[in-house]
């Protein structure tokens, strides 16, 4: 698949670069794409969820009433789960989510999300570029330049570039990751996905091992 390479100002250079049928024709594997976003929100939750069980309430051991005669249920500490401020009954524990998956699923989820971009014509390919300091008007001159200023935009660029990520940092609709960093969720929750002409011999090589 043939894709015409675009400079910053959104202008056709005139150039086209060939994307590899192996890693954004194939066809998706759904339960792969799910498995990895599932991976990837469970391995985001914190598990610092805790509740105080009866056990843990800082309170008297004191019997509070006789076991008979009271005409009501049995009760042998305030700290038990049925009484206001007692402890919780079977409440949550710190608890580490995050589960491994195979590098192969990975790799396939990968390309079934780059896939299913290419598919819907969400792939654009620009020159490098760079910005000789960090400042949000410049990318935000890249989006408007790219017609992409009120999408969701993923761009990928083949290394750490300082001065296009902080540009970048400030806008909720916009990330900046390198090929090393792609994720399946990332590139799903994309309206657009940017690659730099650079990136794209690292994200097929990573991809076809």
């Amino acid at each position: 698949m043939k894709v015409s390479v675009l400079d910053i100002q959104g202008k056709d250079t005139g150039r086209k670069v060939e994307l590899s049928d192996a890693v954004y024709g194939i066809e998706p594997n759904k339960h792969a794409v799910y498995l990895d976003v599932k991976q990837f929100l469970a391995n985001k939750r914190q598990g610092t969820h805790k509740s105080k069980e009866r056990a843990e309430i800082a309170g008297s051991t004191r019997k509070i009433k006789k076991q008979k005669g009271t005409g009501t249920a049995r009760a042998g500490s305030i700290k038990s789960p049925v009484f206001r401020g007692g402890g919780r009954i079977f409440g949550p524990r710190p608890k580490d989510y995050s589960f491994k998956l195979n590098k192969n699923l990975k790799r396939l989820a990968r390309k079934s999300a780059l896939s299913i971009q290419a598919k819907e014509n969400n792939i654009i390919v620009v020159e490098d570029f760079n910005f000789d300091s960090p400042k949000t008007k410049n990318f935000t001159a890249v989006l408007t330049a790219l017609g992409i200023e009120n999408k969701k935009s993923l761009f990928v660029l083949a290394e750490q570039n300082n001065n296009v990520y902080l540009s970048s940092r400030n806008l909720k609709r916009s990330k900046t990751i390198t090929n090393s960093g792609l994720s399946t969720y990332e590139l799903l929750n994309a309206n657009k996905v940017v690659l730099s002409e650079a990136s794209l011999e690292g994200i097929e090589s990573n991809l076809s091992k």
